[in-house]
């Protein structure tokens, strides 16, 4: 475990190691400032009822009569308890500065669940509604923003213990200024919230980059957005903050994109955090004039955001459930579903590729009426088989399937044990799908079971998962191929092979070759002492296996290997889409107690 630990040290980065320990440090002796800041609670109208009505844009209406917390909407319709958890109902403390606040209270559970309302989603809901005409949803939004300060004076609670938090609710802020044409003219309320929340996140944005994720980004954006706008009011902080934000803003893009577009997440959903953040920076950056970014940057962003269209499913929106999963969704100006990224990917190519991804008029055309941007006239070019090398993913595509392969690639902290995962969509539909991730904060299995090799479609070597947990978002022990074929692709065949070797010396080869009608996916096993178990989760379906032969209305899969296949049934199991719900869905699992070969045939 210690070799493990010191390892994983190193592959993380002994600088970003010396920030987290110096932000720690800075924290605890009051050396770091953030300890020391200070603000009185802001009051009166944050938002006036100076703009222009305009009643022909569509508007989200997921806050208008119930809340919507993590993509789900509740029955509730009151002004949120800013300090109850919407998962337990508990409440956390209100009145302890938030660095005297424990990071995990298993009373109180998930911290996420007291945080969702206070990342500002209804800000967005009634600066739209009033936008539109609608008089009391800008009594509302300023009714409900005095509540926030009051229950929330700086920097006590909960809600003031994580940067990216704040950071999200300054876009948000940001969004409905836009909206309701306020960005120039903001209120001395609105600017003295704004002042808040940025005093919080400069002082610890070190922290944040030293994480290598999106909330290295989501705090850069802030500063950038919110320097800007304070210097529009001759607010001589903003200089400052807004040159610290762009700084950060290159430097994230420049670190954490890969050039072939894959975010250093390894996540579906976090991308999309990360793509929406930087869409939402550069919207403010044309709106406001500023100056462009460096080429470096455009460039990341141009295949970040292709990256996202590959990853999207053209007729749902929604998209593998691959990687952590925490339930985010940044700028929700349409009222679609959670799990449809089309509006982000629309958003992201428009405005870094000057491309249309979707053609015809649909709800993922929403947030470009809102930001008033016009639809680029020509189109991103079809999807082709792609081996995303920098992120590794292998994604082959024909007339009736997509299909993501998972890889090993790892030059960022993996999150999950899904070395060799397959995502199958047939016809639009995941037949082959990832179990997503449930909660950060549910208990020890929960983690160990959507974060291992259980909830993935690969093989699990005699009960251990591929790498070690050190700890609840950190893995020890990270894979590494040994050895890996190019991808090839013909007028009939596409084909491609992988292989790695975990710490306990199993090997897992992974070949797939696809036809026009057929996916044969070919798993060579070895190396395990008792026994290798092949799992495929599938799609919910009336699944009957008939032999070695498993039949459904989306395919039918035939199994086969040169060793005794000592076991063969179809069981159940967990997947979890949506942050803190989960369902049951069907499980094919073949087990093998000797070296040797697994052929799964797919024909559709």
């Amino acid at each position: 475990m210690l070799i493990s630990k010191v390892k994983t040290v190193f592959a993380l980065g002994i600088l970003n190691f010396a920030r987290v320990l110096m932000y720690k440090l800075g924290v605890k002796t009051g050396i770091n400032p953030v300890k020391r800041i200070s603000s009185k609670p802001a009051s009166g109208d944050f938002f006036s009822d100076q703009f222009d009505i305009k009643n022909s844009l569509t508007v989200n209406t997921q806050w208008l009569e119930q809340h919507s917390y993590f993509g789900l909407r509740s029955s509730k319709t009151a002004i949120p308890k800013w300090h109850q958890s919407c998962l337990t109902e508990q409440f956390s403390p209100s009145d302890k500065p938030w660095f005297k606040i424990a990071d995990f209270n298993n009373e109180l559970g998930d911290i996420k669940g007291v945080w969702e309302a206070s990342r500002f989603d209804w800000v967005i809901s009634f600066a739209q509604l009033a936008k539109t005409g609608d008089t009391h949803a800008l009594e509302t939004l300023n009714t409900w923003l005095n509540d926030w300060s009051e229950k929330n004076p700086p920097y006590l609670g909960v809600n003031w213990k994580c940067g990216q938090e704040a950071s999200i609710r300054v876009m948000h802020l940001a969004v409905a200024a836009l909206i309701l044409e306020q960005q120039s003219k903001s209120s001395q309320a609105l600017i003295s919230l704004l002042k808040a929340h940025l005093k919080r996140i400069s002082p610890t944005v070190m922290y944040a980059v030293a994480q290598d994720n999106n909330h290295g980004t989501s705090e850069a954006a802030a500063l950038y957005i919110g320097g800007a706008w304070l210097k529009l009011h001759d607010e001589p902080e903003g200089y400052q903050w807004h040159k610290q934000g762009l700084k950060w803003l290159e430097n994230r893009a420049k670190r954490l994109i890969e050039a072939d577009g894959s975010f250093s997440q390894y996540s579906v959903t976090y991308h999309r955090v990360m793509l929406d953040t930087y869409s939402l920076v550069e919207v403010w950056r044309r709106k406001l004039q500023l100056p462009i970014f460096s080429e470096h940057l455009t460039t990341k962003l141009k295949s970040a955001a292709s990256w996202l269209y590959y990853f999207t499913d053209e007729e749902s929106g929604d998209a593998p459930n691959i990687g952590a999963n925490d339930g985010a969704r940044l700028i929700p100006l349409s009222d679609t579903d959670y799990r449809d990224f089309k509006p982000s990917v629309q958003l992201a190519n428009v405005l870094f590729n000057n491309q249309t991804a979707y053609i015809n008029e649909g709800s993922y055309d929403i947030p470009l009426q809102w930001l008033e941007l016009k639809k680029p006239t020509e189109y991103l070019p079809e999807k082709k088989t792609t081996d995303f090398v920098d992120g590794g993913y292998c994604f082959f595509i024909n007339e009736q399937i997509a299909l993501y392969l998972r890889y090993p690639q790892f030059k960022f902290r993996p999150s999950q044990n899904d070395a060799l995962h397959i995502d199958l969509w047939i016809k639009g539909n995941n037949v082959f799908r990832d179990g997503g991730t449930f909660s950060y904060n549910a208990g020890q299995a929960y983690i160990d079971y959507y974060g291992g090799v259980k909830s993935h479609n690969t093989i699990e070597f005699d009960e251990h998962d591929q790498m070690l947990r050190l700890s609840r978002f950190l893995l020890g022990d990270w894979l590494k191929l040994t050895n890996k074929e190019r991808l090839k692709v013909t007028e009939n065949v596409q084909s491609f092979a992988v292989t790695y070797k975990d710490r306990l010396k199993c090997t897992h080869s992974r070949s797939l070759s696809l036809s026009r009608s057929k996916l044969t996916i070919t798993d060579i096993a070895s190396g395990f002492k008792t026994k290798a178990v092949l799992r495929f989760r599938l799609i919910p379906a009336q699944w009957k296996l008939i032999g070695k032969i498993l039949v459904s209305e989306y395919c039918s899969i035939t199994f086969s290997a040169d060793v005794e296949i000592t076991r063969l049934e179809l069981t159940s199991g967990k997947e979890s889409r949506y942050y803190y719900q989960e369902s049951s869905l069907p499980v094919i699992e073949l087990e093998i107690r000797q070296s040797g070969t697994i052929t799964t045939e797919v024909n559709f």
